[in-house]
């Protein structure tokens, strides 16, 4: 259910993203106790996302779903940029954050270890797919298939 009104959502926002010159970086419907939340991550291509942007966009994509009537359950509409540490999910994000620092967590260890930080050097998607770390000078490979989560590390 929640990939089927994710896929709604996406196809009615990026049209209404694409008039502001904005782009969809992520969309996700999750409950959390008793409530469901639909989170829709917004991006500037050349620019930074601010509260107007977020706030324009909800008003529009909230009337376009409350005119369908698409989601039967009650949410909470949260739209948001992706922040300066985004998560890392599908294969654009990862060759975006190439040369950037990252952190990934593994569903299982990987040389007795779960947590990876360090800069992305490469990244190769499909059945085989892998990321490349740069660790204090170390080269680390993960198969994408065993990467629980993954996000950009903001560096100070």
């Amino acid at each position: 259910m929640s990939r089927k009104v994710v896929e709604t959502v996406e196809a009615l926002a990026v049209p209404i993203l694409e008039k502001e010159g904005l782009e969809l970086y992520d969309t996700e419907f999750t409950k959390e106790g008793k409530n469901w939340f639909l989170r829709v991550y917004i991006d500037r291509p050349q620019g930074k996302v601010d509260l107007d942007d977020c706030s324009r966009i909800s008003e529009r994509l909230s009337a376009e779903l409350d005119e369908g009537n698409l989601i039967s359950e009650g949410y909470f509409l949260e739209v948001s940029s992706p922040g300066i540490e985004r998560s890392l999910k599908k294969e654009d994000h990862f060759t975006q954050a190439i040369g950037s620092r990252v952190l990934i967590t593994t569903y299982k260890a990987l040389d007795g270890k779960k947590s990876f930080e360090g800069e992305l050097l490469e990244y190769s998607g499909g059945p085989d797919g892998k990321v490349i770390l740069d660790i204090e000078g170390d080269s680390v490979e993960i198969p994408t298939d065993k990467i629980a989560k993954a996000k950009r590390v903001f560096v100070v």
